[in-house]
């Protein structure tokens, strides 16, 4: 049986090895494209002007550009002219996720000039489901590289630009002042933050949305794009928001969770925006018939809601705003220079231990214990009593979960009030427990068997083990409560490799 085991654990490194390999080769091949996509495009502009300029036709579209865009040129609000500031237009997206891909999709559909996408991620098998540019066998390649290689099969008259690279305060600047709008499509706060504000310096007109879980957001900044002081300009994303959420609150995808055609919704919204803003009539201040830019709204949707859509409308842009009003205090100086700290402002959202040493367990620790454990998790036999508590919500439990563990989501345990605690005198155990939604068994008075909880990360198990001791569940220390350290990521890692990876 041991010999088995060492055989399929060596074919297991063999292959992990070898995906290891094929990615670096897949990364290899994605640079030496782009190099060679380099060279060919220093060429490529002569040849053309030159046959444009044989042929001398009469009219601005190429024949294959009016079949092409043709369904949306009869549109009134698009028409010829639209098209042609569609095709003089510079977009930049800012990620190439969930937002970024079908943004990108539709504006190189529209035939948008040259569309620019920055991000310095790889693609993941987690990503695939959302993420529509991306393709099984580009696994393990630059978001960027694999976005544009699809794009491109779509629409070949598109300038596509990767920019292989995180955006930072240092490279915002310097990347953005190329392009003629900006559309952000990162999914974290002090992100935000550094976009708007580099957009409003640079005077572009931002469009930003976000999705998480079942619902999204899109709102359109600086917009119209006048500088900082001028008060007839757009709000910048500082006048919507001017606090960050609090750190410890944001949740990205990974933890929350996130079905595709709700962030693909959203990623679509924006490249509908971006189309309104490039081809909306030019604002003549002499003439009466000019069209006004829309007042600025926030677009709230949501999935599981009827009506799916709320809009909200905003102010203009705050009078004490740090970044667009005449008290200004960021400059582009500020931020190249790193004075404006981003990270500093929303707050780091890395939970800290919140549990002494002796309050946490690795998995490997618990299995000591508690060896009657068997690597898929099931119990033979309780030969030490005690019980695991799984703080992960029903949806992620009902994905997988150790035999015989009990789920008690994250947001109940936090929902209990002090007053149900052993410790207060006005708590009648026999009438109200002490934790109603724990079996008798545990929140008992007479158990003393150790707790054990457990989650995805090994964050909100040490929460939920101070909670479960505020509110007396230890016996003034007589009962072990304590967690599992890094939560079910590390039993996979140290107990069961088959565990699901979700």
């Amino acid at each position: 049986m041991g010999s088995i085991e060492e055989n399929c654990a060596s074919l297991r490194a063999q292959i992990a090895t070898t995906e290891a390999q094929l990615a670096n080769l897949k990364r290899d091949l994605a640079r030496a494209e782009s190099q060679a996509a380099a060279n060919s495009e220093n060429t490529a502009p002569a040849e053309s002007a030159e046959e444009h300029s044989d042929l001398q036709s009469p009219w601005p579209l190429l024949q294959e550009e009016y079949k092409r865009y043709g369904r949306q040129m009869i549109v009134s609000q698009i028409g010829l002219p639209g098209q042609l500031k569609l095709r003089a237009a510079k977009v930049l997206l800012v990620g190439a996720g969930g937002l970024g891909c079908p943004a990108a999709q539709y504006l190189a559909g529209a035939g948008v000039g040259a569309i620019g996408m920055i991000d310095g991620d790889e693609v993941e098998v987690s990503n695939l489901h959302r993420q529509v540019l991306h393709r099984s066998y580009n696994v393990g390649k630059y978001k960027v590289d694999s976005a544009i290689e699809t794009l491109k099969d779509l629409n070949p008259h598109v300038t596509y630009t990767p920019h292989r690279t995180h955006l930072t305060s240092d490279n915002a600047p310097t990347i953005f002042k190329d392009y003629d709008i900006i559309l952000d499509c990162t999914d974290n706060p002090a992100s935000r933050y550094l976009i708007s504000d580099t957009a409003v310096l640079l005077g572009k007109p931002l469009v930003s949305a976000s999705a998480l879980r079942t619902e999204g957001q899109l709102v359109v900044l600086n917009n119209p794009p006048r500088p900082p002081r001028d008060p007839d300009g757009g709000p910048c994303y500082r006048c919507v928001f001017p606090k960050p959420p609090p750190a410890d609150s944001v949740v990205s995808c990974a933890d929350g969770g996130i079905i595709g055609p709700v962030v693909g919704t959203m990623g679509v919204l924006q490249a509908l925006e971006a189309i309104k803003v490039i081809t909306a009539p030019d604002a003549d201040p002499q003439s009466e018939t000019s069209s006004k830019r829309d007042p600025p709204v926030l677009h709230i949707f949501s999935a599981y809601s009827n009506p799916l859509f709320r809009t909200i409308r905003l102010r203009s842009r705050r009078p004490n705003c740090a970044v667009c009003s005449a008290a200004a205090t960021i400059s582009l100086d500020t931020i190249k220079s790193g004075s404006t700290d981003y990270v500093f402002f929303c707050g780091s959202a890395t939970l800290p231990s919140l549990l002494r040493p002796d309050e946490r367990l690795t998995p490997e620790e618990y299995r000591e214990k508690h060896p009657e454990f068997t690597q898929s998790g099931a119990q033979k036999s309780l030969t030490t009593p005690h019980t695991i508590i799984d703080v992960r919500d029903e949806a992620q439990f009902g994905i997988c979960h150790l035999e015989n563990s009990v789920n008690v989501p994250i947001s109940k345990i936090l929902a209990s009030t002090p007053a149900q605690g052993l410790g207060s005198d006005k708590t009648d155990q026999s009438t109200h427990p002490v934790a109603p939604w724990l079996p008798q068994n545990i929140a008992g008075q007479d158990s003393n068997d150790p707790i054990y909880v457990v989650c995805r990360l090994g964050n909100d198990s040490q929460i939920a083990v101070k909670k479960l001791k505020d509110m007396g569940l230890d016996r003034s220390g007589q009962r072990y409560i304590g967690d599992i350290r890094g939560g079910f990521r590390a039993w996979r890692e140290q107990i069961d490799p088959q565990w699901p990876e979700y």
